[in-house]
């Protein structure tokens, strides 16, 4: 405004250390900077006079409840219904959980009573001094249920409706619950954890033919998140009914779900269809005698093979079963008999020896041979400390 004399300059120095006191008051991770700053100005009134000027107005607007603030930054865009928090392994970050199933020979049925002195757990070869849960696994159990909807799998809806009375298998436990899941190219959730066989009876029946994907590594991903939302104590299994073969995952890549399957305590149960008898009777006879110890091969080797076969690799390397099926009867037994086998696991735990992270191999025997099959987790993934 024209005519006016501007103040001294000992009041523009005056107003100018109040209104930089109030800036760092407000943000007092530049306080040194602007006190400084402040105190070390000299400059001709008129711009002085506009630089305060401009602060006061910044502060006005910042006090006056931030309408005009900049929204907080998104975070990374995640796969739909995915949770941030990565699975970690139950007991600590140092101790590993290894579910081991122990059958006699030609089907006899489990084999009870086995001590701590029975058994003999070896990390990348190397012998590691293990504790052994003197009952077997009776937790509660948190299950998803994770069922193919897309390519040709609306050929077996029927065998799935019958799925309802073969679930209470697994909830015995009163606090038991089950979740389920449908996917075609991307996952689904159809039924939220619920203990009613008969919720979960309905939501059987809401399935749906889907399109040309069968996303497989975004599944497990998701439903491995899903159970990662369950209390500690419990028991977490995944029951995966599809074909063997990814189809059109976005999200997961064959390595991020070795890592997160090999950082997790999730028993993964898969039951295929289609795959080959002579693939089924090769993985009952593999007890792990000629798994490769070195890491980086190791990796590799499982990378090839979940993309030939990912809903047997996910299972073999989480300790759980992979089998197969033709016919209606053959289904209904092949889940039974994994729900039943879920239960019936020692519970082995060892901290590493070898602190190197990354994936390891693990073999788990009998100090005696009984003619045993053993089924138990063949990797783990050892996560960097921080």
């Amino acid at each position: 405004m024209y005519g006016l004399k501007p103040l001294p300059f000992r009041l523009w120095a005056r107003d100018g250390r109040i209104f930089l006191q109030r800036i760092a008051k407000r943000f007092p991770f530049a306080a040194v900077h602007i006190v400084m700053f402040g105190e070390s100005l000299r400059m001709r009134h008129g711009f002085f006079r506009f630089f305060f000027l401009t602060l006061a107005a910044l502060i006005s607007i910042s006090e006056s409840g931030g309408a005009q603030q900049l929204p907080p930054a998104e975070p990374p865009q995640a796969m739909p219904g995915s949770h941030a928090n990565s699975p970690t392994l139950r007991v600590t970050t140092n101790e590993v959980l290894v579910p081991t199933l122990v059958e006699k020979p030609h089907g006899g049925g489990i084999m009870y009573g086995l001590k701590q002195s029975d058994f003999v757990v070896e990390d990348n070869g190397v012998p590691q001094k293990i504790r052994v849960q003197e009952e077997m696994d009776t937790a509660p159990v948190s299950l998803v249920i994770a069922l193919e909807e897309g390519r040709s799998a609306a050929l077996e809806f029927d065998k799935l409706a019958k799925l309802g009375p073969l679930i209470e298998v697994f909830l015995s436990n009163p606090k038991s619950q089950a979740a389920l899941v449908g996917f075609d190219s991307k996952p689904r959730l159809i039924q939220d954890y619920t203990h009613s066989s008969e919720t979960l009876s309905e939501g059987l029946k809401r399935l749906e033919p889907g399109n040309g994907g069968a996303a497989i590594l975004d599944t497990i991903s998701y439903a491995v998140d899903l159970l990662e939302t369950q209390p500690k104590e419990y028991r977490r299994v995944l029951l995966l009914i599809s074909e063997k073969r990814d189809h059109g995952s976005k999200f997961t890549k064959p390595v991020q779900l070795i890592s997160k399957i090999g950082r997790s305590d999730v028993l993964v149960l898969s039951v295929s269809y289609s795959p080959s008898q002579a693939e089924f009777i090769h993985d009952v006879k593999d007890s792990g005698e000629d798994r490769t110890m070195n890491m980086v091969s190791t990796l590799v080797m499982l990378v090839q093979a979940f993309k030939k076969n990912v809903a047997k690799e996910v299972a073999v390397m989480s300790g759980g079963e992979y089998t197969t099926f033709t016919g209606d009867n053959r289904f209904e037994q092949r889940v039974m008999q994994a729900a039943k086998d879920s239960r019936n696991r020692y519970l082995i735990t060892f901290s590493p020896s070898d602190p190197t992270p990354g994936l390891h191999s693990i073999r788990v025997r009998t100090t005696e041979d009984y003619g045993a099959r053993i089924v138990a987790r063949a990797n783990y993934w050892l996560q960097q400390e921080p």
